[in-house]
């Protein structure tokens, strides 16, 4: 399993404008083959940090994910929206258990 975790910044007062292309990336994704969870999630103290949590089943899935029509959607409004400081990393997972 691979596991992303990580922030984008959104410019001020552009999180309104930003919400329908997010639900379109965020419904699109969980329904790909290997999605396990998908996540994004304003931050309580600065409205413009969106902390992002992915897990996938295989980095083929990752991949896979990356060449949609919908992330290129989600990139292709970035400009517009203020997207900056993308700050992602890739975990490999090899076991896990709650907590």
């Amino acid at each position: 399993m691979v596991v992303i975790t990580g922030t984008v910044r959104i410019r001020e007062g552009a999180l309104e404008a930003a919400r329908p292309v997010m639900e379109a990336v965020l419904t699109a994704s969980r329904a790909e083959k290997g999605c396990v969870h998908y996540a994004y999630a304003v931050d309580v103290l600065d409205p413009t940090v969106i902390h992002i949590t992915e897990q996938w089943e295989s980095e083929e899935d990752l991949r896979a994910h990356l060449a949609t029509p919908h992330v290129a959607l989600w990139r292709s409004h970035w400009e517009d929206l203020g997207i900056s400081d993308r700050r992602l990393t890739l975990h490999e997972v090899s076991a896990s258990k709650s907590v």
